[in-house]
């Protein structure tokens, strides 16, 4: 499963969550896919998708939430996973797609391949810990996640492919993202 196919996958079976995508591959995949105003993308700020999804997450505890972002981006920030564990929003999904790179700089390899990020998440309390591997397990835990409430997290393996590196980006501003998002978070169309 690639970038492609996981953002596919996970963008076909969203309704009304609101989803904050990392920079990078990540933001650009999910605006070709499927662009819609609940999709927060992120325009530089590496690592930072975690931390404002978890402040989307405690400013609308009835809508659920969504962190879209690589494992280079949680890398970045890691101490949000803890910080989200203390505060336990219960309408939090936390997705990691994991190449073990970071791909939109390059394909400088992570750690992801010698640390387990999912026990990370699981050290920090998060109620509902999975890996998948395919594109099978990830419907089934998508839709398992988006049914059911507590702090979920997600690590999606995939691999990286050069087809990605040729992806447009996001013709949105930064302007419109943000006034498109924050109409959708008030629930405005």
């Amino acid at each position: 499963m690639n970038y492609r196919e996981a953002i596919t996958t996970i963008t076909g079976l969203l309704d009304d969550q609101l989803v904050v995508c990392a920079n990078g591959l990540i933001s650009r995949e999910a605006f070709t896919i499927r662009d819609r105003p609940e999709n927060f993308y992120m325009i530089g700020s590496m690592g930072m998708a975690s931390s404002i999804g978890l402040g989307v997450a405690l400013s609308k505890p009835s809508r659920k939430t969504i962190i879209l972002e690589g494992d280079g981006n949680l890398l970045m920030n890691l101490g949000s996973l803890p910080m989200a564990g203390s505060l336990q929003p219960g309408n939090l999904l936390h997705i990691v797609l994991d190449n073990e790179v970071y791909a939109s700089t390059g394909n400088q390899p992570t750690i992801s391949n010698v640390i387990e990020l999912e026990e990370i998440a699981k050290s920090a309390r998060y109620s509902y810990v999975k890996k998948v591997t395919n594109n099978e397990d990830l419907k089934r835990e998508m839709a398992h996640t988006l049914e059911n409430g507590g702090l979920s997290f997600l690590l999606v393996k995939i691999v990286d492919t050069e087809e990605q590196r040729e992806i447009g980006r996001v013709t949105h501003s930064p302007e419109q993202i943000k006034e498109r998002f924050m109409s959708a978070i008030n629930g405005k169309r």
